[in-house]
C-alpha cells in the first residue's frame, strides 16, 4: 500500500511515439540499441522507458537526434503514460 504519487513514480510507464512520414518495414540497424518498436503498420516508431529510468527523458533528445542521422522523417510525435490502472492490473497479472 503505498501513495498514488509513488506508485505512478516507481512503476509507470512512458511512450514516446513518433508518427513517420514513410512507413518502414523494420528498425534501422543505426537505431537497435534503443529498443524501438514498429507498430501500425511500421508508420509508427515506438520507444517505452520507465518513469524513473536511466534511459527515459533526459535521453529522448539524443534519441531524436539518432532517428534524425539515420534518416528517418517524422510528421508527428506522441508521448503517453501508464495510468494508475495500468499499473494496478500489471501488479494483479504478476500476482496471478
Amino acid at each position: 500500500v503505498e501513495d498514488k504519487t509513488e506508485l505512478m513514480r516507481k512503476l509507470g510507464r512512458k511512450e514516446l511515439t513518433l508518427h513517420l512520414a514513410e512507413p518502414l518495414e523494420a528498425v534501422p540497424p543505426a537505431l537497435a540499441g534503443w529498443g524501438l518498436a514498429l507498430a501500425n503498420g511500421g508508420s509508427e516508431l515506438v520507444y517505452s522507458y520507465d518513469a524513473q529510468g536511466e534511459r527515459g527523458e533526459a535521453n529522448i533528445v539524443a534519441l531524436l537526434e539518432a532517428v534524425n542521422r539515420a534518416g528517418i522523417a517524422f510528421r508527428d510525435l506522441q508521448t503517453t503514460q501508464s495510468s494508475l490502472e495500468d499499473i494496478f492490473v500489471s501488479l494483479l497479472r504478476e500476482k496471478a
